[in-house]
């Protein structure tokens, strides 16, 4: 078994749509470097438009939408370099992710933004961003850890 050790935590508040904006570039800045990040939080939690807010200060001018039915998004920043985004809601094994090629992408160092990871934490590299988001009354709470696994 692997061992984890968390290297930092931060906890950010938003409170509107518009605030989004500030949440993702702090969350951005609390990367330091990391660009695997994963998001989890219920159905209807905000992940996909915590992500939306995350490639707008990017760069990303592309329509951003959940990949449930594709698995897999791409998305170019304004210097063209992919991002990309993942959903694994509806895959029910590890095997079915790795049979999309996920792991290439997650070892390109370009980000990738992941919905639903927990089928494939397995697969991340040592480094990554573990996102969890709940929405209570209508503010949102993003709690994010860097995770590095020795």
């Amino acid at each position: 078994m692997t061992a984890t050790s968390t290297q930092k935590t931060v906890s950010i508040k938003s409170e509107s749509l518009s605030d989004l904006g500030k949440a993702a570039k702090e969350l951005l800045a609390f990367c330091d470097g990391a660009k695997v990040l994963t998001f989890s939080g219920n159905l209807g939690a905000g992940k996909t438009t915590f992500i939306k807010a995350i490639c707008k200060e990017l760069g990303v001018e592309d329509l951003v939408s959940s990949p449930t039915f594709s698995i897999i998004n791409e998305y170019r920043d304004s210097k063209n370099v992919p991002v990309y985004h993942f959903d694994f809601y509806r895959l029910k094994t590890t095997q079915e992710a790795e049979d999309t090629g996920c792991v290439d992408y997650f070892f390109s160092n370009n980000y990738c933004l992941i919905e639903w990871p927990q089928i494939i934490e397995s697969l991340l590299p040592d480094e990554y961003v573990k996102v969890e988001i709940t929405n209570t009354n209508e503010i949102r709470t993003i709690n994010a850890t860097l995770i590095y696994r020795a």
